[in-house]
């Protein structure tokens, strides 16, 4: 299909960029910055920088970790190494971690962009925007999210994107190819700093209702057959939250033996929100879940046997339970995706 190549554009403000309908900017839901470290940097961490700068667990050079015998042990790489392995991608099933050392990568202004596509060829556009990330230079990373189409209007994709550089021929250089996957109807493409990206969250308390389903996988290259089926999945109204986060580039550096988060190929996270009447885990399991390896246990509310094989392979699963029989031999920390000891 041709159509005219849009244009992306830097605005020289906060008010500096145009929009197509006001609604698009109101749904746009990007990278939360409440989010614990405790969580984040002992299950993975996939930021918006992860293409360039990896893990948050692979910034991780030592934890205070509180066993569950109630002593309190620091783990790096040379004290404890077997727990300072676990806790990076299986935190949850060793201790509390109490306290962390990080070694941190100095991050100046980036370019952030928030698109709003016409995603009514919803295929197509997975794939092109899958292969214009695996195809970026490191320096970019973004996520998609997409939803169902609202009535008498097309699907509208919304891609969020962090480019590590400061200047505006840069930032405009890596975005613009996206621009050929499908009419563009609004942006917002500024230059700030990480900080004002990540600073999102309210002061307040969390609180939410309801209890939803979330499911998750890890992906390679997005295939013909995998957007195929991501379409048919959201035309199904199974999720209205369908979010894909870049997790390759610098993901691969890390051998996959060295964290128990062992799913160094990947490319994508994908996970779906719903809920069950909307019969979200039948339909993931029929249409998405053939084309996964892997999961994020982040973002998996099923629980079982099936779930935590899926986080950790074979050769990793079994490393955990080893480890697991030594510190928590009665199964304490039995949450989020339980590994049991052997």
């Amino acid at each position: 299909m041709s159509r005219t190549t849009a244009v992306i554009f830097i605005g020289n403000n906060a008010a500096g960029y145009q929009r197509a309908d006001a609604f698009l900017w109101e749904r746009i839901i990007y990278d939360y910055g409440g989010v614990g470290v405790g969580g984040l940097a002992t299950a993975g961490g996939i930021g918006w920088l992860v293409r360039e700068h990896g893990l948050t667990i692979d910034h991780v050079r030592a934890v205070e970790v509180v066993l569950a015998d109630g002593s309190v042990v620091r783990a790096d790489a040379t004290r404890h190494p077997e727990i300072f392995w676990a806790v990076r991608g299986a935190g949850a099933n060793v201790g509390i971690v109490t306290a962390f050392d990080f070694e941190v990568d100095e991050v100046g202004d980036v370019g952030f962009a928030q698109l709003a596509f016409d995603a009514s060829d919803t295929a197509a556009f997975l794939q092109a925007w899958g292969d214009w990330v695996v195809d970026a230079p490191r320096d970019l990373t973004s996520f998609l999210i997409l939803g169902g189409a609202r009535p008498g209007e097309p699907r509208v994709a919304q891609v969020m994107a962090v480019i590590d550089s400061d200047d505006p021929d840069t930032v405009l250089a890596r975005l613009q190819p996206l621009a050929e996957a499908a009419p563009l109807v609004g942006q917002d493409v500024r230059i700030t700093s990480y900080r004002a990206v990540i600073s999102n969250a309210s002061d307040e308390t969390h609180a939410a209702e309801g209890e939803p389903t979330a499911r998750t996988g890890l992906i390679g290259r997005i295939t013909p057959e995998f957007a195929r089926d991501a379409a048919r999945f959201l035309d199904s109204g199974a999720t209205y939250f369908f979010q894909l986060r870049a997790v390759g580039g610098a993901v691969h550096d890390v051998a996959a033996d060295d964290t128990a988060f062992a799913h160094r190929s990947a490319e994508f996270s994908v996970v779906a929100f719903g809920s069950s009447r909307h019969q979200t885990s039948s339909q993931w399991n029929e249409l998405i879940a053939p084309h996964v390896d892997g999961a994020y246990v982040s973002f998996e509310t099923e629980q079982g046997d099936a779930a935590v094989e899926a986080a950790y392979p074979p050769a990793t699963l079994a490393r955990l339970r080893a480890i697991k029989a030594q510190v928590d031999p009665e199964n304490l920390f039995r949450d989020n995706a339980n590994v049991r000891p052997e």
